[in-house]
C-alpha cells in the first residue's frame, strides 16, 4: 500500500470550521494528503470580551511541530495566520530545522471582513525569514498591498506587477490572488522569468469564509502529490472554485465553502490558463 503525502499546517484555529487549520485539513483529505497541524493561535470571539485571537504559546507551537515530525514525518509544509514576530521567528526556525522541498506560504494579514490578522511588527519578520524560503507566496490583494508598503492595486496590471516585485523578497514563485476585483476571479503567477494568468468564473455569493486557506492548501497537497507549481495553481483554483460555488450557511453570518463539492457533485471547473 502506497502512502500519501505527508503535510502539516501551521496557523490559526478557526472555530467555526470554515477556515485556518480546519479548512486546511479538509482540503487536505479531499486531495489525498496525510494532514498534521500545528495550531498557533484560536480564533474566536468572547461574548464578553471581544477578544477574537488567543495566541499560544511557543513552546506548545514548538511540542506540537516536535510531535508530528518524530511520529510521522514531513514532506510538505503550509503556514497560515502566524500572528505576531515572536511566532514567526520561532516558526522558521522549525521550518529550517526540517528537511523538505515544498513550502508554501500563505502570508494571512487580512481576514475576509477585513479584520487584522498579524501585528504590525511582524511584516518585515515575515519579508525576512519565511518569504525567502518559500516555494510559493500566496497573498490576496490587501496582503500584497500590505507587503509593497500600502501601494494600491486596482486592476490586473497592478496584480501583474505586484507578483514581480514581491518575487524580489526570494520566493521561487508567486501568486497574487485577484479575488476582490471585479469581473472574472483572475489571479497571476510569477516565477521570475514568466507571468500567467489564472482566470476562472466569479461565484455569486457572500460563502466565501476560508477560501484563501483552502486555496493555499489545495496548492500544497498538489505539489506534494507531484504536480508542477503551475499545474497545483491551476488544479486548486479548479478545486476552490467549485468548493465556493456550492458553499453554504447555517446561520445568517457569511458561511463556508464546501470542501466536498468536488467530489460530491463531481464538477471541476476549466480554469484559463494564459
Amino acid at each position: 500500500m502506497s502512502k500519501p503525502p505527508r503535510v502539516i499546517t501551521i496557523a490559526g484555529s478557526a472555530a467555526g470550521g470554515s477556515a485556518g487549520i480546519q479548512a486546511d485539513l479538509k482540503t487536505f483529505q479531499e486531495l489525498d494528503v496525510y494532514g498534521m497541524s500545528v495550531v498557533t493561535a484560536i480564533v474566536a470571539r468572547h461574548p464578553e470580551t471581544n477578544n477574537n485571537v488567543h495566541p499560544q504559546s511557543l513552546e506548545a507551537i514548538e511540542a506540537q511541530f516536535a510531535t508530528a515530525v518524530k511520529q510521522v514525518g514531513l514532506d510538505a509544509i503550509k503556514t497560515g495566520m502566524l500572528f505576531s514576530k515572536e511566532v514567526i521567528d520561532n516558526v522558521a526556525g522549525l521550518i529550517d530545522g526540517a528537511s523538505i522541498n515544498t513550502l508554501v506560504i500563505d502570508p494571512v494579514m487580512v481576514g475576509k471582513l477585513d479584520s487584522k490578522l498579524l501585528e504590525d511588527d511582524a511584516i518585515d519578520s515575515l519579508k525576512t525569514k519565511l518569504l525567502p524560503n518559500a516555494t510559493i507566496i500566496t497573498p490576496n490583494m490587501p496582503e500584497a498591498s500590505y507587503l509593497l508598503d500600502g501601494r494600491e492595486i486596482k486592476h490586473v496590471a497592478d496584480l501583474k506587477q505586484a507578483a514581480i516585485d514581491l518575487h524580489e523578497l526570494g520566493p521561487r514563485y508567486v501568486l497574487v490572488k485577484g479575488g476582490r476585483l471585479e469581473g472574472p476571479a483572475v489571479d497571476v503567477l510569477y516565477d521570475g522569468e514568466t507571468l500567467a494568468t489564472f482566470e476562472a468564473p466569479r461565484i455569486d455569493t457572500v460563502n466565501t469564509s476560508g477560501a484563501g486557506c483552502t486555496y493555499s492548501a489545495a496548492i500544497t497537497a498538489y505539489i506534494a502529490n507531484g504536480y508542477s507549481v503551475l499545474e497545483a495553481v491551476r488544479s486548486a483554483k479548479s478545486f476552490v472554485t467549485t468548493a465556493i460555488e456550492y458553499g453554504f450557511s447555517y446561520t445568517k453570518m457569511v458561511g463556508p465553502t464546501y470542501h466536498a463539492a468536488p467530489r460530491t457533485h463531481g464538477e471541476a471547473h476549466e480554469i484559463k490558463v494564459n
